[in-house]
């Protein structure tokens, strides 16, 4: 069985759970998110990009 979910959906559950649960301010997931919009401008991005695929790509390759 295979299951698929978006990078996006999960992260943003994670930042929900974070506030609701873990003390993280909605200022700090605001600046979080920011950062993250400026890193996709840079010339970080393909780096970044690569390694959370790499790393989506050895976590889809673990079966339970």
């Amino acid at each position: 069985m295979s299951i698929n979910v978006s990078l996006v959906l999960v992260l943003a559950v994670m930042v929900w759970l974070l506030i609701r649960k873990g003390g993280l301010k909605a200022g700090h997931a605001v600046a979080a998110v920011l950062l993250g919009f400026y890193l996709h401008d840079s010339s970080l991005a393909p780096s970044i990009s690569r390694i959370v695929q790499s790393a989506a790509e050895a976590l889809s390759d673990i079966h339970i």
